[in-house]
């Protein structure tokens, strides 16, 4: 089991090169209140001074010390190597290979190291201070001083120095895999201990606690810490050691450490003869010792299997990072033909990465169709925007300076081109949007798909804006044959079509029965030909807006000419009814006051009324044809002129403009940040591996 301590300290100097805090490795962890004896303890368990001393707070930086027992062997070996002179030395980890002889400069280099990075001024840190003692006096510790506790600011501190210090502490005890070292002076109370209530914090059941209790020799006249040492007072589940260490007088009188122990031993026989032999700083070393090698027993089979997990999971991370480049065309290529696929596999919904948040893709695109495009359409009033007023006006301008007896036909075919290129502008933003979307694809793609592209931020801005402006190009075509889709079906009104005859025969055919029903029943005595017509409300002068979507009408062969005004006969000329009201909307649409009619200064008659009727559903009817073409022929016009073409187009685009010797090296330089990520992983992964083998080495046998 001796050979743990030193496992653990190899572990210790492999993630001390990448400064990583990952692993939680077991150490022992000092603490207590600013001069409770802290520096002192530690000092004892070294041997020599090696550790600032002062008033006030000394302490201002984590000081993780490693204590390395040698033999004489290998200090003989390590002595000859290095050219070392003497038994003992010291190294840091900031100072790289330098061997430190002579403790007063190991003393000084904390000092000048501690102000290089908290100031002058009492200010303090949490970067820790690595320090290694090899030793043939000491016994394998790993420990960590830190801080003292304190409550009142002083010099440049900070108000809060207190939460600073005390979240300094907690970061470090609450590391299940450390054994705290709660220091206490036996001349004050121990259940106002600062050290023993932040260590209940983080181990309420004290199974890593241990307690030292200092200046056993400044106590009272009369008292003594016979209670406190028994664990009468504060029980501690992994005991309580009392020692006695040098005073600021024995310090600036250059007392050794070793005189100081051998006092310690005196005093303790003189004092506390039960308790001498469970007490001192020699005591204190071979006990921290103890425990420590079966506090690592314990925690090294998690401690392997977390290595290995991190191992793998920073294999994969390198691996997301790539390698770095060593044939530049070849990568380009590869890099250019996959983003190309992955672009295309997200139109046609087979991309690797399917995003399940929203939309995306060529399912945005369908959604933009079918659901979008077709509800827009469809919520367009066939007769939005047109009053009876605005019919009327276009029958008698298209009649010139006579009085019509039939409705002319010019007029049904101005009004309906009117509505029929309303149709323009959703059929227009149902290309906006698509062209969106096939924006939206890009990112989506250099998020999800090709992430390598994140490597070289230049070849990644170069990709979008060669699709960006593949995709420019094709909006104006392809906004071009929308407008002559519309265009089209301005250029000739069919009044032939078949859906448009098969309206208007359906509606001849229903008022031609509504006129033989009342022809039917009608009394004897009345004459066929004075039918009297009942009265039309008065609030209706939009009689078709209402009407079916499909109704229509068409010629009513009558001495052989065509008239649209027989197809209605509904009641007589002189029936009268109000324009109407000027604030009520029009047509189920929102107020507008554009579409308010302008009032009329007299009544339609009922003539006006039924011709108004009839263009208004023949229009109705068209309209509804033409929106069924459009609603059907947009879309693939979309499909045909703007995605399909990209997606035929893109890869051969993207080699032509990217593609050249010239831009290879520029377009493949790694952003600096991406490159310092790779090496942080290589230097991660390297050190797990390396911890890895070291755990290896351990044999099981050792555990026990």
């Amino acid at each position: 089991m001796e050979a743990l301590i030193p496992v653990i300290n190899k572990l210790q100097d492999v993630f001390n090169t990448v400064g990583a805090d990952i692993i939680q490795l077991p150490q022992i962890v000092v603490v207590g209140t600013q001069s409770s004896g802290k520096s002192s303890v530690l000092e004892s368990l070294v041997g020599r001074d090696i550790l600032p001393r002062g008033t006030g707070i000394v302490t201002r930086r984590p000081l993780i010390l490693q204590l390395v027992h040698i033999d004489a062997d290998d200090r003989r070996k390590t002595n000859e190597e290095n050219g070392i002179d003497g038994e003992e030395w010291g190294k840091f980890l900031h100072t790289k290979n330098k061997i430190y002889t002579d403790f007063e400069e190991i003393r000084h280099e904390i000092e000048a190291e501690t102000e290089r990075i908290s100031g002058n001024n009492k200010g303090i840190s949490d970067e820790p201070i690595h320090l290694k003692i090899f030793s043939p006096h000491v016994v394998n510790l790993t420990l960590v001083d830190l801080p003292g506790i304190t409550k009142v600011p002083v010099g440049d501190q900070p108000k809060d120095i207190e939460i600073q210090i005390r979240e300094l502490i907690l970061k470090y005890i609450s590391n299940p895999n450390s054994i705290i070292l709660a220091v206490t002076a036996a001349n004050t109370d121990m259940a106002t201990s600062e050290a023993l209530k932040v260590a209940r914090e983080v181990d309420p059941d004290g199974r890593r606690t241990l307690a030292v209790v200092t200046k056993l020799d400044l106590m009272d006249a009369g008292t003594d810490a016979m209670d406190v040492l028994m664990g009468r007072v504060i029980p501690v589940k992994l005991g309580i050691i009392g020692v006695v260490n040098r005073s600021q007088l024995d310090i600036n009188q250059k007392k050794t450490v070793a005189d100081s122990i051998r006092d310690e031993y005196g005093f303790l026989q003189k004092k506390y003869p039960s308790l001498a032999n469970r007490n001192g700083t020699k005591y204190l070393a071979r006990t921290l010792n103890r425990l420590l090698m079966h506090h690592i027993r314990d925690c090294l089979p998690e401690l392997k299997t977390r290595i290995n997990v991190l191992a793998a999971q920073y294999q994969s991370l390198l691996n997301s990072y790539g390698e770095p480049v060593d044939d530049k065309s070849a990568t380009l290529l590869q890099l250019i033909t996959k983003f190309a696929a992955e672009y295309c596999n997200t139109i046609e919904g087979t991309a690797k990465y399917i995003e399940t948040a929203e939309l995306c893709g060529g399912a945005r695109i369908c959604y933009i169709f079918h659901e979008t495009f077709g509800r827009t359409l469809e919520s367009v009033d066939p007769l939005g925007g047109l009053t009876t007023i605005d019919v009327l006006t276009a029958i008698r301008n298209a009649t010139g300076p006579r009085p019509a007896l039939f409705v002319p036909e010019v007029s049904f075919e101005l009004l309906v081109k009117r509505q029929v290129k309303r149709l323009e502008e959703p059929s227009l933003r149902c290309v906006e949007l698509v062209h969106e979307e096939m924006q939206r694809i890009i990112q989506h793609c250099s998020n999800y798909s090709t992430q390598e592209l994140l490597r070289f931020p230049k070849l990644h801005d170069a990709i979008v804006e060669v699709v960006t402006s593949l995709l420019r190009k094709r909006l104006p075509v392809t906004n071009e044959m929308v407008h002559n889709l519309v265009a089209i079906e301005l250029a000739y009104i069919n009044t032939k079509h078949p859906d448009f005859a098969d309206a208007c025969g359906l509606m001849n055919n229903n008022i031609e029965e509504q006129r033989r029903n009342r022809m039917r029943d009608l009394p004897p005595a009345v004459p066929r030909d004075k039918v009297p017509s009942p009265p039309k409300p008065t609030s209706q002068c939009t009689s078709g807006a209402g009407g079916p979507q499909n109704s229509a009408t068409g010629d009513q062969a009558e001495g052989g000419m065509g008239t649209w005004r027989g197809m209605l006969r509904k009641g007589e000329e002189g029936a009268l009814l109000q324009p109407p009201h000027p604030a009520s909307p029009q047509k189920g649409h929102a107020v507008n006051l554009l579409d308010v009619p302008v009032p009329v200064s007299r009544k339609l008659s009922a003539r006006e009324q039924r011709d108004c009727e009839v263009i208004e559903r023949l229009i109705k009817s068209y309209f509804l044809i033409v929106r069924k073409n459009i609603q059907d022929s947009v879309p693939k016009a979309v499909m045909h002129f703007l995605v399909n073409h990209v997606k035929d187009c893109l890869q051969s685009e993207l080699v032509g403009q990217l593609y050249k010797t010239a831009l290879l090296n520029d377009l493949l330089t790694e952003s600096e940040d991406m490159a310092q990520r790779r090496n942080e992983a290589a230097d991660m992964l390297q050190a797990l591996q390396k911890a890895s083998q070291v755990i290896a080495e351990i044999r099981e046998t050792h555990l026990w």
